[in-house]
């Protein structure tokens, strides 16, 4: 599974990463999850997503402009399973 923060990296976006992480750590799951930094607005706009942060899961947008706790990321992960 591959995971991805879109943002520039301001501080809303490092959160919604650090809970990513938490959340994926505690899914207990046997899926390797792959956690990922995108930083390129233009893949921004590609994905539709124009306010950030935005989280990705498999290509799929699930959250922008939220920083998202990590039991709602858990949620969304184990959504996808």
């Amino acid at each position: 599974m591959k995971v991805e923060i879109l943002g520039p990296g301001c501080k809303r976006c490092e959160q919604l990463y650090e809970n990513t992480v938490i959340a994926s750590s505690n899914c207990n799951t046997s899926l390797e999850i792959e956690i990922k930094k995108v930083s390129d607005i233009n893949y921004f706009m590609k994905m539709g997503v124009f306010m950030t942060p935005g989280l990705v899961i498999d290509g799929e947008v699930v959250s922008t402009g939220k920083v998202l706790n990590a039991d709602e990321i858990k949620k969304k992960i184990l959504e996808k399973i």
